[in-house]
């Protein structure tokens, strides 16, 4: 795969740095995480797997130019070569990282159209919500574990019980929300929108700073057929 010799400029410094705090975020569960990028239509599409979710977590970027290509990275890398404060002609990346050997979800996207909007999700205050009384009730329930069974398995257990909970009148699995929000793409403001998105078997939780998609049957993605898209 061929990196294109030019490299992308944002529309303003502000998609730079969104870019980089989801950037870190990811980072923060993956040290060695990998992000695969595909620019078209005037915006960049971030796609990466943070692994405690068991999701796909999309970032999209609005560019400056036109700009075609498709390539995974180092996120590490592709985070030290932003240019956040447009020290070039405009904030953008200075050189795209060399491409690597993508993991098997950067072969298994969400399709890129065909999307549907579905009712019963909750409002933003009560997603928020939901997901506060879940952090209390699992730290009750890991408090309450007697000493011998104090492990990371019966942990497990309690966290597959609470975050694989659906939302409100949605098939979308707790864990997704739990997801938007650790990414930074759930924020705290009262008219905040969030809408869900289905495309056959995925379920797509949209925010104005990000989407995270994750198969609606069996709720994983370890199993997908391969579909290459953008969402």
């Amino acid at each position: 795969m061929t990196v294109p010799v030019r490299s992308p400029r944002f529309a303003d410094a502000r998609e730079a740095a969104d870019l980089a705090a989801f950037l870190g975020r990811l980072l923060h569960y993956d040290r060695a995480a990998a992000v695969r990028l595909q620019a078209g239509g005037g915006a960049l599409a971030v796609f990466g797997r943070p692994p405690s979710f068991e999701v796909l977590a999309i970032r999209t970027v609005r560019l400056s130019g036109v700009h075609d290509f498709d390539v995974t990275v180092s996120a590490g890398e592709l985070l030290e070569a932003l240019d956040t404060d447009g020290s070039g002609d405009a904030p953008g990346v200075n050189a795209l990282p060399a491409p690597v050997t993508g993991p098997p979800w950067a072969g298994m996207l969400p399709p890129r159209g065909g999307w549907r909007e579905r009712p019963g999700l909750p409002g933003p205050l009560d997603l928020r919500t939901g997901l506060t009384d879940a952090v209390a009730e699992f730290r009750a329930r890991d408090a309450a574990l007697p000493e011998d069974r104090r492990t990371r398995a019966e942990r497990d257990l309690i966290g597959r019980d609470i975050w694989s909970r659906r939302v409100g009148d949605t098939e979308l699995p707790l864990r997704a929300v739990h997801a938007a929000q650790s990414l930074g793409f759930l924020r705290p403001a009262p008219d905040f929108p969030v809408a869900l998105f289905a495309a056959g078997p995925w379920l797509r939780l949209r925010t104005p700073y990000g989407s995270v998609a994750l198969r609606g049957e069996g709720g994983g993605i370890g199993t997908l057929a391969v579909t290459v898209g953008t969402v």
